[in-house]
């Protein structure tokens, strides 16, 4: 029986980001897609459910705190990593969202393709048990 791969899906404007995305998990465990937008990472999510979500905060158009929320209306519970160098400039609105009730982890750019494959692997490896 073949398992099928895991839908990651990385919402970054930066070109050089979502080619490391891909580069360090696209295999036969991941297929990796990629939005340089919250509008379009929130139309790839809507055709089909991403196991695991990375999103940048500085994002063209509705910004990665609105994107989140919005990804939290269609998906209570999936996981999201915001993945930015500028978390200090969205504290405030990070802190208002996990006010509501909306949650995601947050990691600091710069990190590096050992480090997206081993925070993958644990992410849904723990959810697989």
């Amino acid at each position: 029986m073949i398992e099928k791969r895991k839908h990651i899906l990385a919402i970054d404007d930066e070109d050089g980001i979502c080619d490391s995305f891909k580069l360090a998990l696209e295999s036969d465990k991941y297929f990796v897609e990629t939005a340089v937008s919250g509008e379009e990472g929130i139309e790839i999510a809507k055709k089909k459910r991403p196991d695991l979500i990375f999103l940048d905060l500085n994002i063209p158009g509705m910004g990665g705190v609105t994107a989140l929320r919005r990804i939290r209306e269609i998906y209570k519970d999936a996981p999201v990593y915001i993945v930015t160098a500028f978390h200090k400039e969205n504290l405030e609105e990070l802190q208002a969202a996990a006010d509501e009730g909306i949650y995601c982890e947050l990691f600091h750019k710069p990190i590096d393709a050992n480090e997206i494959r081993d925070l993958v692997d644990n992410v849904l490896g723990m959810q697989a048990l």
